[in-house]
């Protein structure tokens, strides 16, 4: 069941959303790239009757909406939302029109992206371009019912316990796909966040492989792409072309970092990416699907992203990444960032670390030697254990100065699978500790921290990805029961939790205030964790 509020009425392939509004009506938006529903409104003030009396929605399902009376609201197309019925009628702001058989509220816009263009999307009951829909009403419903059932079979077996909540998410992946730049992508969210972004794809990947591994390579493939000639990776994929650089700082940066750069625009043009989990996630539909084709394909670009890592982004030079700007992280207003706009953070090498042996099992994989990547997995460890740990914790850099906040960051290295096993216990042994462990772990900055807080973005919020590659690094560092009982807990969190967020308060489990909705990945790595309960490799 959709609420109209959190989870709108809307369709794969569609920008168009169905929403309720506080008075009882309808309204209908355009989801746009970093753009506000409220400044694409498309129509307000639906309603529905019949003479006089109005029809109130009954209930909204994945294909249709049902209002009393009969009559129904469907999709006939990804721009065209028609109603059907008989003897009613639709009235909306500034226009109405019989409902006799099947009337078409909205036809297609320009193009991708395009920005509506008011009432004059609005006919009079014809679709676009004139003439019927084949088969009318009936045709109309039929065809949406059939499109989610085989949506909803192809779901990923969980257990009854999780099954509500997992075809939730398996409903946001399919309403997130849209069309950007001619190519079929899964954005994080119609909420604003309506772009190819670049790790949330591969996050997307991971629930994808499960029922079409294509749709999984092809989100991948549209990053590599547009890879730029010296092997970045873009931060987003949007209507309007690619985000690779930027002069700006996030917006609750600024005053942050005012000691830095006065409050305005960083002067130099900063190259922005996202942490580099590509080889990752290629392995990871490989082991579900294997394709050499593609990873012959994908191979090259790979090893260009890994080697601009160390090239582009490593500006002192010791051999150790750094970001360059806070969006490249993916952790945009993280408190590390109070300290200025370049950081290292433990994570980062990690992810290179374990990108080397993921370039490893893919030349094995083709039948070239492995042993180089294998060999540079291992020293970039010995390095981060060597300039980095200190005994009790990896530290993070910012400017060329250690900083205390404390985040799960700290243990991104079990990521690697080759600390040493006394390190690695250390590790997880203040993972458990009461910083960071409780009935919903795991808070993006530590619970004694004076910087936490349960509801500001990374600041404190449980994020799944977080979750997700911890339970990962748990396993691939030999410690599988504090795997398993995070990977239990997290999923109680979101089954129980209302809804797919971007991010959750952890000290109550529901949704953190400014956590926007329909999350992508949130939903992608939920059914991940949830379908291995019933016999799903992990991996």
């Amino acid at each position: 069941m959709l609420d109209l509020k959190e989870r709108p009425f809307t369709d794969r392939g569609s920008r168009l959303l169905v929403m309720a509004a506080d008075d009882g009506s309808l309204w209908i938006a355009r989801a746009l790239y970093e753009t506000r529903l409220r400044d694409t409104t498309v129509l307000t003030g639906l309603r529905v009757f019949a003479g006089d009396r109005e029809l109130p929605v009954r209930q909204a399902l994945p294909d249709r909406i049902d209002f009393e009376g009969g009559v129904a609201m469907a999709f006939a197309g990804p721009d065209t939302l028609v109603l059907t019925g008989k003897d009613a009628r639709a009235a909306w702001d500034g226009g109405q029109a019989a409902i006799d058989g099947c009337l078409t509220l909205v036809g297609p816009a320009p193009g991708d992206g395009a920005a509506p263009d008011g009432g004059s999307s609005l006919t009079d009951g014809t679709p676009p371009g004139g003439g019927a829909l084949p088969g009318g009403g009936p045709a109309v419903l039929a065809a949406a019912a059939t499109r989610w059932r085989d949506w909803f079979a192809a779901m990923p077996s969980v257990p009854e316990t999780l099954r509500e909540r997992a075809e939730q998410a398996w409903w946001t992946l399919a309403v997130n796909l849209v069309p950007i730049r001619g190519r079929e992508s899964l954005v994080p969210s119609k909420y604003g966040y309506v772009g190819l972004w670049n790790w949330d794809s591969y996050f997307h990947a991971i629930a994808l492989r499960h029922a079409d591994p294509a749709l999984a390579r092809e989100q991948i493939r549209i990053l590599l792409d547009h890879q730029t000639p010296d092997g970045l990776i873009p931060d987003v994929v949007h209507d309007h072309g690619v985000l690779t650089e930027t002069t700006d700082l996030p917006r609750s940066d600024l005053a942050r970092l005012a000691q830095h750069v006065g409050g305005e625009p960083l002067r130099e043009v900063v190259p922005v990416t996202k942490p580099p989990l590509t080889a990752w996630a290629v392995w990871k539909i490989h082991e579900v699907d294997p394709d050499l084709d593609f990873l012959a394909e994908v191979y090259e670009p790979l090893v260009r992203s890994q080697e601009w890592w160390f090239a582009r982004s490593d500006p002192d030079g010791d051999g150790l990444a750094e970001y360059l700007h806070p969006y490249s992280s993916g952790l945009d207003d993280s408190p590390i960032w109070d300290h200025g706009p370049r950081a290292e953070p433990p994570d980062l090498n990690s992810y290179l670390a374990l990108q080397y042996d993921r370039l490893g099992d893919i030349a094995a994989a083709l039948g070239r030697d492995p042993a180089e990547w294998r060999a540079r997995a291992q020293a970039l460890v010995d390095l981060m254990v060597a300039r980095r740990w200190t005994g009790t914790r990896f530290v993070t850099r910012v400017g060329g100065h250690e900083v205390d906040v404390r985040t799960p960051l700290e243990f991104m290295p079990l990521l690697t699978g080759r600390l040493p096993a006394a390190i690695a216990a250390r590790l997880v042994e203040d993972l458990r500790s009461p910083s960071f462990w409780s009935e919903r772990p795991v808070p993006t900055v530590a619970f004694d921290d004076p910087r936490f807080d349960p509801d500001a973005m990374w600041r404190g919020p449980v994020w799944l990805n977080v979750n997700y590659l911890l339970i990962d690094g748990l396993r691939r560092s030999g410690h599988a029961d504090t795997a398993r009982e995070l990977r239990e807990r997290t999923l109680a969190m979101v089954r129980d939790g209302g809804g797919l967020y971007e991010y959750w308060n952890p000290l109550t489990g529901r949704r953190a205030d400014r956590a926007t909705t329909g999350f992508g990945w949130s939903s992608a790595l939920f059914l991940d964790l949830a379908q291995e309960d019933q016999g799903g490799q992990a991996s």
